[in-house]
């Protein structure tokens, strides 16, 4: 398996994301957007976040425009946009393309794992996520709708920390 925190991908606000610091951790990589009917799951992330920090777990939010232009702001504005609606305390990537083309070179080694329904390959919307274990590996994937406290990720979670 290929470790996924060793891509180059930049912070939301500028300079280097640092992915090979998160490496020994926990990490649910997840594409937000905040102009979607799943961005209340902000709110869920945001929870994980401060239940498993201490724990050796991250969330990483990466902002996507590709679904129907649901996350167009700036990088200002999205920072703004997390931090005053939802308190977002975890790291946010750079915008990027998560399907075609463009796809970021992340999302290159995430869409091949196959989530518990057997859907593998491209993005399906805004907020799925992809667990990544202590090795850097994907150990799971969850649909979009998978709300971020359900019984699937907490579980999927605490095995990874142990």
């Amino acid at each position: 398996m290929t470790n996924v925190l060793n891509v180059e991908i930049d912070a939301l606000q500028g300079g280097p994301a640092d992915l090979p610091q998160y490496e020994g951790k926990a990490v649910l990589v997840v594409n937000v957007a905040s102009k979607c009917g799943l961005t209340p799951q902000y709110t869920g992330l945001e929870k994980l976040q401060e239940r498993y920090a201490d724990r050796g777990f991250t969330v990483l939010g990466v902002p996507c425009n590709q679904f129907l232009g649901q996350e167009p702001g700036t990088a200002e504005e999205i920072a703004e946009f997390c931090s005053a609606t939802y308190g977002v305390s975890f790291p946010l990537t750079e915008k990027v393309e998560v399907n075609g083309e463009g796809r970021h070179p992340l999302y290159e080694r995430l869409v091949g794992f196959a989530d518990a329904e057997g859907h593998s390959g491209d993005i399906r919307w805004n907020f799925e996520k992809f667990l990544i274990g202590r090795d850097g590996t994907v150990v799971a994937r969850f649909s979009p709708q998978t709300e971020p406290e359900s019984d699937a990720i907490v579980t999927a979670i605490e095995a990874q920390l142990g």
